[in-house]
């Protein structure tokens, strides 16, 4: 048996073979192009206002263009690429004249049907003897007929008769699909044969060298390199190691805001002629004296100090710029302004960096910075400025009337619940706001999503204690109640329970479903509603747009340490706004899970919730975790276990001869002789069932 190469000499397999690479690369990258987006900025709802801030068009147009670069405009020149090439082949493939190998069949060839018989056949051969036998045949010219394609007609018909009548020929075809046996193969290449004839093949050499040798390498480099450059949190190594160097245990958010300024990114954005220009206008701005700060910029003596000390620059143009920023600083320049608000996502985007530093070390106070510096700088608001910021239209005049000499600022959850005469009384007035805008303020408070934390507890699953290094589940419920809500309806204490599902419902225990009680207290499931995402941070100043996002952990005050790490959560389960905009006080849940202490004992921790783009919506409460020594939860479980036996049944009738008690019987009356053991048996036979949850001190208070 021998084999041969066979080559596609006119062209009519290649286009397949580019056809399907092509598409192997094209349609992954279309359907990442066009499947809908889920990222919760892209579907989430809007803060509705026609608030525009000071230079609202260079913060539109930086968010433009940070939405123009995430769109990823390589891959879609990729995707038009590989599909002009397909619609190419596919061409080719549709009008290229192909020729189609046949299979030998005996049976086509003689022209007999697969049912004739073998006299039918032999009838039907010599029939054709007579007519294409070499002795008998006459080539006809009109049909380009000769001798030699005579004689092969007859070779082909020969076989085909001994193929259906001759015995060892039949057995040739049945094995081997031909009258003679085994016949050699051919493999064929969908490419033309010139581009590996001789004399072409160094050329093919130089393209594998080309692919394998430089293309390959520069990619693979590229990505492992761009791999060793970022982080996790997407910031350069160099820049990470230098907010790691600027770590410290007792850092405020003025620090922080300092520490930042040492990222790398920096110096890709203000490289060149924008290094230091301006530096000095931007200094004598933000170091003016400002009407509630000491300077306009919100930076107190240290951070003053500091900016000092940094030698002229990059770092301290970039410093200088933040406090801009953070103090909404007019600098006059309409580059300087641009400049201001295109650090503050860099400067986020380190921030984020940081936390990851602070969470590492575990001290609670880094990390509660690192989380209050991100609220300020998506809502463009000072250090130990007042929440009242974030209303629009609030200046430092307005806030300076609005909280008087209060040394503690007022929040606006605080400021909404005033009387509306008396917030009218403050806020309203020459040099404050107008009407106008005192209602822009009041409808964009009634917008924002603040979490009020009702009830914090800790389970373990279908269980009723909770053991050492169990998996132990904390669970938070609250409800969204926007500054200034009316009509806040009751809490139902039923919503504040987290039910388990029963044993037999296997679509709520995969999460499918969602386990419920009805009005006769039976555990059921229903359907789980689709994540509800919250508005977009009003966050007029930022250049990005930014969903708010809760973060959960629990710390030990004693210490000072971060007891269990932060979860964070993006959306919630229940809807918060109705359809024409007004709170629907659904009760939310969230969930995080982690492992309970190694040994028994109560422990007693702060549960913090923070929200990282508002000041002052942030809950700081105390919660207590009961862990039972595993023996002593065994044999209080198996107590609880124990039923009384039935009436009818023998043990319920012997029961009954001893004076026990028998389900399904109501107890004698007790007379007054009877001791006082006999009552705290009683008594210990009609206690409720324990609470399968740790007990929570759910008094809430702000954030300090």
């Amino acid at each position: 048996m021998s084999s041969e190469y066979s080559y596609d000499e006119q062209g009519q397999f290649y286009p397949f073979f580019i056809f399907t690479l092509t598409s192997i690369v094209t349609l992954p990258l279309t359907y990442s192009l066009l499947a809908p987006s889920r990222d919760v900025v892209s579907t989430a709802p809007r803060v509705q206002t026609d608030y525009k801030p000071e230079h609202a068009d260079l913060i539109q147009a930086q968010r433009t263009a940070q939405k123009r670069k995430q769109r990823k405009v390589k891959r879609a020149i990729a995707v038009v690429l590989g599909w002009a090439v397909m619609a190419g082949m596919l061409y080719l493939i549709i009008t290229t004249q192909r020729t189609t190998a046949k299979i030998w069949n005996p049976y086509d060839i003689l022209g007999v049907s697969e049912s004739a018989t073998e006299k039918q056949i032999k009838s039907h051969y010599r029939k054709l003897g007579l007519k294409f036998h070499p002795d008998k045949a006459k080539p006809d010219a009109a049909k380009n007929e000769t001798v030699e394609s005579l004689n092969d007609k007859w070779v082909d018909l020969t076989k085909a008769y001994q193929a259906l009548t001759d015995e060892e020929v039949r057995n040739n075809y049945i094995q081997y699909g031909h009258p003679d046996g085994k016949q050699s193969y051919s493999i064929g290449i969908a490419l033309p044969k010139f581009i590996i004839s001789e004399g072409n093949g160094k050329y093919v050499v130089l393209v594998y060298a080309l692919l394998l040798g430089v293309l390959l390498p520069y990619y693979v480099g590229s990505w492992w390199y761009g791999t060793q450059r970022i982080t996790k949190e997407g910031v350069l190594v160099e820049s990470a190691n230098n907010l790691f160097r600027e770590y410290s245990e007792d850092m405020d958010e003025g620090d922080l805001v300092t520490a930042l300024s040492a990222g790398k990114e920096f110096q890709e954005t203000l490289r060149g002629d924008k290094a230091e220009s301006g530096l000095a206008t931007i200094e004598a701005r933000i170091l003016a004296e400002g009407q509630i700060t000491p300077f306009a910029g919100g930076l107190s003596v240290k951070d003053k100090e500091k900016l000092e000390d940094l030698d002229s620059g990059v770092r301290r143009k970039v410093l200088a710029l933040l406090w801009a920023y953070l103090g909404r600083v007019e600098l006059d320049d309409q580059a300087l302004n641009a400049a201001k608000y295109l650090v503050a996502p860099i400067a986020q985007s380190l921030c984020d960096s940081f936390r990851a530093i602070s969470l590492a070390y575990s001290n609670t106070r880094p990390i509660l910075t690192s989380y209050y510096t991100s609220q300020r700088l998506i809502q463009a608001i000072p250090p130990n400025a007042s929440p009242l910021f974030q209303l629009p239209h609030f200046t430092p005049a307005v806030v300076k009337a609005v909280e008087g000499d209060s040394k503690v600022h007022l929040s606006i959850q605080d400021f909404m619940d005033q009387p509306d005469a008396q917030r009218r009384s403050t806020a309203v007035g020459k040099g404050l706001l107008s009407e106008e805008q005192y209602k822009t303020a009041v409808r964009v408070a009634g917008q924002l999503p603040y979490l009020r934390v009702a009830k914090a507890f800790f389970k373990v699953a279908g269980e009723r204690f909770i053991i050492p290094s169990s998996l132990v589940t904390l669970v938070v419920k609250g409800r969204v109640i926007p500054p200034g809500s009316t009509n806040v309806p009751e809490i139902d204490e039923l919503d504040l329970e987290d039910i388990d599902p029963a044993e037999d419902d296997l679509d709520a225990l995969m999460g499918r479903k969602k386990a419920v009680k009805d009005e006769n207290g039976k555990i059921t499931s229903k359907e789980e509603s689709k994540p509800v995402p919250p508005p977009l941070a009003f966050a007029p100043y930022y250049a990005r747009e930014q969903s708010p996002r809760w973060h959960v952990f629990l710390s030990d005050s004693k210490q000072g340490k971060m007891a269990v790490p932060p979860f964070t959560f993006t959306t919630f389960d229940q809807p918060l706004f109705t359809d024409d905009g007004k709170p629907t006080f659904n009760m939310q849940t969230f969930k995080a899970q982690f492992a309970a202490p190694p040994q028994a004992g109560t422990y007693t921790f702060i549960m913090h919730v923070i929200c990282d783009s508002y000041v002052g919506f942030d809950t700081k409460m105390e919660v207590s975790l009961v862990v039972e020594d595993a023996s002593k939860a065994a044999a209080m479980a198996g107590e609880d276990e124990i039923s009384e036996p039935e009436e009818d049944s023998l043990a319920g009738q012997m029961s009954a001869l001893k004076g026990g008690s028998v389900a399904g019987t109501t107890k004698p009356k007790r007379r007054k002789d009877d001791d006082d053991s006999d009552d705290d048996d009683d008594e210990s036979g009609t206690e409720e069932e324990e609470d399968d949850t740790s007990e929570t001190n759910t008094d809430t208070e702000p954030e300090s």
